[in-house]
């Protein structure tokens, strides 16, 4: 299994496609010049209004929705956390060391948020969730700092572990290890990646972590309300930290500064790896020459096609996602119709679990599978949606399909859905209309012909289309037709019509009637 990751420097921003095995996985882009409120950014924020009834706060952290405040957010040790944070701000704290640093007791779970906090009160904060639609960033005053191998956590002294390490003794190692190196009052949450990790390596993150809390204490002497004392990585940083292994082929940046930075910073987080970090010099654009583009039109439509020739349906509402499965032009491989129907919904659970992460979709999705009738079946299917989406570094919660074949799923939010516009202006109608995107016809037209040729029925096939499309169905030593014999090895002759759309298609046979496949 390999991943890359391709880096589009542009002047108006950055835009990340992580792939895994040549197919996307995740997009991001980080715009330059405008503020963003990034998950793990810290604040200090000044109280502007204490809502009993929702037992939250709403704090002004500079954005044009005042952020939102729950008072299980506030974390056990927010008398210490708000302590520390005042004593810096009026130059009693000193030091940014916890060792001397005498703790407070923590809050009640069932405790009132009015007696907690009080308005125009100034607060340290870290944001949760980032902005979505009309509503505020979710913040918390659990601070936590992450790195590479661990997260420190301020005003604790739990070692936690993560559950995916699975070997006992090395948790015990990882325990011990953390136990003797951590500074007093300083809890640690060790990550999946610290598995088999030397000393070293988790002693330099330890550092680096204590080194971005003096850092925020330096911040926070003469901070005044709404004020970022410590940002988060950037995007291409933050996504390095937290995916970079051996796995990790190539990293491909179309820019040559930031080739420099990347490979620097690959080489402080993982020695040896920066190799692996190359400039792009082509003419071309880096996206086109990945493929990536096509994945994106591909992949953010209402329609999602599958090689097999099936497709998903996705629709977004006010209250969930709602995904129809449907089999298509996918050519049954057997009479059984209940294989057929598994086979189909393992290649859409596959294919919904990357596009949940690539499009970043939360909240509740409702997915309706093609029905099977025995219970087995609907285990397999279970197994392989919860077995496809183990590399969701979003929570998330599944739910056995129904008697009615829908899967219930719950994903954590914590920044916008991504949406892009995959519909382009027709050609025909000069831009009276939407059309689907055209870069995919060929993709459809491919998988009509497959299915088509595979029943064996015709004995000639022709393809009538648009003339644009003939062109460049024709164009070439190799073009596409030449490639469709060798495949299927049957001549497939085109006809463009001028009296068809630009994606309007259809097989006749030698009478000339229309063939369906």
């Amino acid at each position: 299994m390999s991943y890359e990751l391709i880096v589009d420097v542009k002047e108006s921003g950055v835009r990340l496609a992580l792939l895994k095995e040549k197919k996307l996985i995740e997009l991001h882009e980080e715009k330059t010049g405008s503020k963003h409120w990034n998950v793990g950014d810290i604040y200090v924020g000044k109280v502007k209004k204490v809502a009993p009834s929702l037992r939250a706060v709403f704090v002004d952290v500079g954005y044009e929705k005042d952020g939102f405040l729950h008072y299980l957010d506030l974390g056990p040790r927010f008398k210490s956390m708000h302590k520390f944070f005042q004593g810096t701000a009026r130059g009693k704290q000193k030091s940014p060391k916890l060792n001397y640093f005498k703790m407070e007791s923590d809050i009640p779970k069932d405790g009132k948020i009015e007696n907690t906090i009080s308005s125009s009160q100034h607060v340290l904060v870290q944001v949760a969730k980032e902005p979505i639609s009309a509503k505020g960033p979710r913040l918390s005053s659990e601070i936590t700092l992450a790195g590479r191998y661990i997260v420190l956590v301020p005003f604790s002294n739990k070692i936690s572990v993560s559950q995916k390490i699975k070997d006992a003794d090395e948790k015990t190692r990882l325990r011990k290890l953390i136990d003797s190196i951590r500074p007093k009052n300083f809890g640690v949450i060790i990550r999946t990646v610290a598995e088999n990790r030397k000393v070293a390596e988790l002693d330099a993150d330890l550092r680096d972590l204590v080194g971005k809390w003096d850092k925020l204490h330096h911040a926070l002497k003469q901070a005044k309300p709404p004020h970022r004392v410590l940002g988060e990585l950037n995007k291409t940083s933050s996504l390095l930290r937290d995916l970079l292994s051996a796995e990790f082929t190539n990293i491909h940046v179309n820019d040559e500064r930031m080739t420099e930075e990347i490979s620097e910073f690959v080489s402080n987080i993982a020695p040896g790896k920066e190799k692996i970090v190359k400039h792009y010099k082509r003419r071309i654009g880096i996206f086109q020459h990945f493929g990536i583009n096509k994945q994106i039109k591909a992949s953010f439509g209402k329609k999602v096609m599958m090689p097999s020739g099936a497709y998903l349906i996705i629709e977004h509402t006010e209250a969930m996602h709602v995904v129809d499965i449907n089999s298509g032009s996918k050519k049954p491989t057997e009479a059984n119709q209940e294989r057929n129907a598994l086979e189909t919904n393992l290649e859409a659970a596959q294919e919904l679990a990357r596009l949940l992460r690539l499009r970043d979709m939360g909240g509740i999705i409702v997915i309706d599978f093609i029905d099977m009738h025995q219970r087995s079946n609907n285990r397999k299917l279970f197994e392989q949606f919860k077995d496809s989406m183990k590399g969701d570094r979003a929570k998330h919660s599944i739910s056995p399909p129904s008697k009615f074949g829908v899967v219930e799923l719950t994903r954590q939010r914590v920044r916008p859905e991504t949406e892009i516009k995959t519909k382009e202006q027709c050609p025909a109608c000069m831009g009276s209309g939407d059309i689907q995107a055209s870069i995919l016809i060929i993709d459809e037209i491919q998988n009509s012909l497959k299915s088509l040729l595979e029943k064996g029925s015709q004995s000639k096939v022709e393809l009538q289309v648009h003339p644009f499309i003939e062109a460049y169905l024709k164009h070439g030593l190799k073009s596409i037709q030449r490639q469709w014999f060798m495949n299927h090895k049957k001549w497939v002759k085109i006809q463009g019509l001028t009296d068809f759309n630009f994606l309007e298609y259809k097989f006749v046979d030698r009478k000339g009637e229309p063939i369906t496949a």
